[in-house]
């Protein structure tokens, strides 16, 4: 199962737009990855009172797929996940290098952020906000995680997002998508064996077509964090 073709499978199976999407990764070849759909929209419930009905609101939980697919290479990995993020006209993808979150004093949040990058509920996130996961492997996958450290790549599509309607991004095409392959290529990957530093990599895929001409445009910023 490729990225895109899982993801315009889930876009017709929910009919409903994307906020963002994200795809976590171990740093170790060969193992499954987990794509998160993260869907913008609203479930109603209705309830009869003794005052009337009284409706009540909660967003749709996010949809977590595991994806298995051969790769030796994180650069080339990382390649093929620009190439979606390009493609479904993004204005940028940010990759996050995440440190090991069972390492001493680490904090619940960062436990909490790993669950949910591998399609897991953590029990100190209530059952509503709980993605909706089909993902085989997610405890092997978390208990690597947690010692090891794992990769996040997140992005917001245009095609087929909410962000369709107030996009002024001069790089796409009718239909808020580019023609692939993204013409850029991966950074440089730090030491994987162990993700002990955090950093973040940022590379900017869309523009606004006056401020190109003037300003120039950067591809890739890097931010330790």
């Amino acid at each position: 199962m490729e990225f895109l073709d899982a993801i315009e499978s889930q876009m017709v199976s929910n009919r409903l737009p994307l906020a963002g999407i994200s795809i976590a990764a171990l740093p170790c070849a060969d193992t499954p990855l987990v794509l998160s759909l993260h869907w913008h929209g609203f479930i109603e419930h209705e309830k009869e009172t003794e005052l009337g009905r009284q409706f009540r609101y909660e967003s749709v939980p996010s949809s977590c797929l595991q994806v298995t697919r051969r790769w030796r290479d994180l650069r080339d990995l990382e390649n093929a996940v620009m190439d979606v993020a390009w493609e479904l006209g993004s204005w940028d993808l940010t990759r996050h290098e995440m440190r090991p979150c069972m390492r001493p004093g680490a904090p619940t949040q960062e436990a909490i952020e790993c669950h949910m990058a591998f399609g897991q509920p953590h029990p100190y996130v209530e059952a509503e906000l709980a993605p909706v996961s089909e993902v085989h492997d997610a405890e092997d996958l978390l208990d690597t995680a947690g010692r090891r450290g794992y990769l996040l790549w997140r992005f917001r599509p245009v095609r087929g997002g909410m962000w369709e309607e107030v996009s002024e991004d001069a790089s796409l095409e009718p239909g808020g998508y580019r023609n692939p392959p993204c013409p850029q290529i991966s950074c440089e990957f730090g030491d994987t064996r162990c993700l002990r530093q955090p950093r973040s990599v940022v590379y900017r895929f869309g523009y606004f077509a006056e401020t190109a001409r003037q300003l120039g445009y950067r591809s890739a910023i890097v931010a330790d964090r």
